[in-house]
């Protein structure tokens, strides 16, 4: 072919400078794009091959080949694939890429969406010049007696065209790497981003590095170059075909985790679209760890990007996995997705996925189902809280432990406890810092459900709006009229006054909220209570920021003096003797901190009292 030179179909005197400028924080896509290119260049020559269009000898090894010479500064990436005329250079090169580029520039120049922006054009293959100062493609195509090509552009419109000197089917695609593109020089560099966005590509990819020796003919020998990607990977396999060793090895090679995951769920779709995939659950060290979940999309093996919140429903973005959706309508950086409503039915069917895995585990295998639930409850929680779907699928298999031990789900706690009190529900947050009020509850055989997460605040609010009639109560709260004595309700109102009166003075805090009751456990002499609505609102205060408003939500704080102790009674007789007033006003502010501590730790300056009063206390009794 003779030597020809010409200008690309755009009439704006420089598109390149605009492309570098919107997709130069994605740099590395380059390897991508070109790669990607090559695969699909293998791909439709297999294709053809099977249909009998095209012939190739029965021994051919299809490969992609990336090649570095850091000393000239050039990337090769070479393919065995379909190969391109002159006319298809001059047809998918010079014009199809730019098609529309006037308008584009009038109407995109001050945009600054770049992945939104770029997405409307087939710039896939100009993203080499976001790293090369000059691209050389060297291609033969597949076609009988086909003339090889070679084009050369130099980021500018003009480029030139002339015989190639290739002769195996095929492209070649020389990148003459610039200053922005110099850090790909650098083999590390270089394979990590090939591992990173082309590491399940279905084509083997070869790097190789040309390096200089000292003297050529000492030593002809090369180590064997092992393909750099896994063109076979597992979310390709059927489910019934891969075991549980290799599940685990997949999430250890693809995250890096070493700790084995819980379970996973193998997706395998192919109508009314075709997606595959695996989602991992990760064994967590604690719940705050769930915010380094990732979820990898891919779309035709080709890596796309991390945690896509319009294909991956964002409550999965807890979990570690690989979603695979050749159909995925991508634009030219691949990072976002074009508005589509399919997008829509791939993120509802993902979430059906995974709420149908948690309730066939729980049905079938709920001893499993029960050990995982600590690691699993803040996902499954937090998907409840953000997709109303989800809720619904799996509300009936959300289980609560209580305080015997045992997990039960909130219909079953219900029905348990209905006689006591219907449609209430009492929970623990802290465990240690409560256990009187949980020995008070296993003394009369009451239960309550361990609540003591981040995300159960939230989630207890969502269950109360979603199941009617239906409210929690923390087990400091309130008391319930099964923890008081058959003679609770006759109350003895001057005792009563006199007893409250007593307190207020001997605490000397008159706002104090003191309210008389007869507990049946006669050994507790009195308890603080918190107002469940004031505690929640607080709480929530803090999940937004800690917001700093002082007096904004006033603890409601009860002290409950339980007139069935001996304690009580002693304090109730003893202040009318005029000599034990100091005696009462100590024993007052021992038994006030007594309730204290079983219901919150005391700061510094009242624990010093505390041990201080305890101590004359105890020196009253050994005199």
């Amino acid at each position: 072919m003779p030597h020809e030179t010409g200008n690309l179909s755009i009439h704006s005197e420089n598109i390149f400078p605009i492309i570098k400028k919107w997709l130069y924080s994605d740099n590395d896509i380059f390897i991508r794009e070109l790669i990607s290119n090559a695969s699909d260049a293998i791909l439709k020559l297999k294709k053809l091959v099977s249909m009998g269009e095209a012939s190739v000898p029965e021994n051919t090894k299809y490969k992609i080949q990336v090649i570095l010479d850091e000393k000239n500064k050039i990337i090769k990436v070479i393919d065995n694939g379909i190969g391109m005329t002159a006319e298809e250079i001059k047809k998918y090169i010079n014009q199809i890429a730019f098609s529309g580029a006037e308008d584009f520039l009038k109407k995109y120049k001050d945009k600054m969406d770049k992945d939104q922006i770029i997405g409307h054009f087939g710039l896939g293959f100009y993203s080499a010049f976001m790293v090369a100062d000059k691209v050389q493609i060297d291609t033969l195509s597949y076609k009988e007696n086909a003339t090889p090509a070679r084009w050369i552009c130099s980021g500018g419109t003009e480029y030139e065209m002339e015989e190639s000197d290739r002769n195996e089917r095929g492209t070649t695609i020389t990148l003459y790497i610039g200053e922005d593109g110099k850090k790909f020089l650098n083999e590390y560099t270089l394979r990590s981003t090939i591992e990173k966005y082309c590491g399940f590509m279905p084509v083997e990819i070869y790097l190789e590095t040309i390096k200089e020796t000292k003297d050529d003919s000492k030593d002809d020998t090369k180590e064997e170059i092992k393909p750099i990607n896994d063109t076979n990977p597992l979310w390709m396999k059927q489910p019934n075909k891969c075991t549980e060793e290799e599940y685990k090895e997949f999430y250890r090679k693809v995250f890096m985790d070493f700790n084995e995951p819980l379970f996973w769920i193998h997706l395998n779709m192919d109508y009314p679209f075709n997606l595959k995939g695996i989602l991992y659950f990760p064994k967590l060290k604690n719940e705050f760890e769930t915010i380094e979940g990732k979820i990898k999309l891919f779309n035709n093996q080709v890596f796309v990007a991390d945690n896509i919140k319009e294909v991956i429903p964002e409550f999965l973005l807890l979990l570690k996995g690989a979603i695979d959706c050749p159909d995925l309508p991508l634009n030219v950086s691949r990072s976002f997705l074009q508005n589509d409503g399919y997008v829509t039915k791939i993120s509802d069917y993902i979430t059906r996925k995974v709420a149908d895995k948690l309730n066939s585990l729980y049905k079938k295998e709920k001893d499993n189902f029960i050990k995982y639930w600590d690691d699993i409850h803040p996902f499954i929680k937090y998907g409840a809280l953000r997709e109303p779907k989800f809720y619904e699928k799996v509300k009936d298999i959300i289980i609560y432990k209580t305080i015997n031990g045992e997990y039960v789900t909130l219909k079953e706690y219900l029905e348990k406890n209905e006689s006591k009190h219907k449609n209430k529900v009492f929970y623990v947050t802290d465990e240690r810092q409560q256990a009187q009020y949980i020995k008070l509850f296993k003394d009369n055989n009451m239960d309550a459900v361990i609540l003591n997460s981040t995300i159960d605040n939230p989630f207890i609010s969502h269950i109360e709006m979603h199941e009617n009639g239906v409210t929690f109560s923390r087990i400091d709260a309130d008391i319930s009229e099964n923890l008081k004595s058959e003679d609770n309700k006759n109350d003895d109102k001057e005792f009563n006054e006199k007893l409250e009166k007593i307190f207020k003075e001997s605490l000397n805090n008159n706002d104090l909220k003191i309210k008389i009751e007869g507990l049946k456990s006669e050994n507790v002499s009195a308890m603080i209570l918190l107002s469940e609505h004031s505690r929640r609102m607080e709480e929530m205060s803090k999940m937004f920021g800690n917001l700093n408003m002082p007096g904004a939500f006033p603890k409601e704080q009860t002290l409950v003096l339980n007139k069935n102790n001996k304690l009580i009674k002693t304090i109730a007789d003893k202040a009318d003797k005029e000599s034990d007033k100091e005696l009462v006003k100590m024993l007052c502010e021992q038994v006030y901190d007594l309730a204290m501590l079983s219901h919150q730790p005391l700061d510094s300056e009242a624990m010093n009292k505390f041990i201080d009063r305890s101590n004359q206390i105890l020196a009253k009794i050994a005199e």
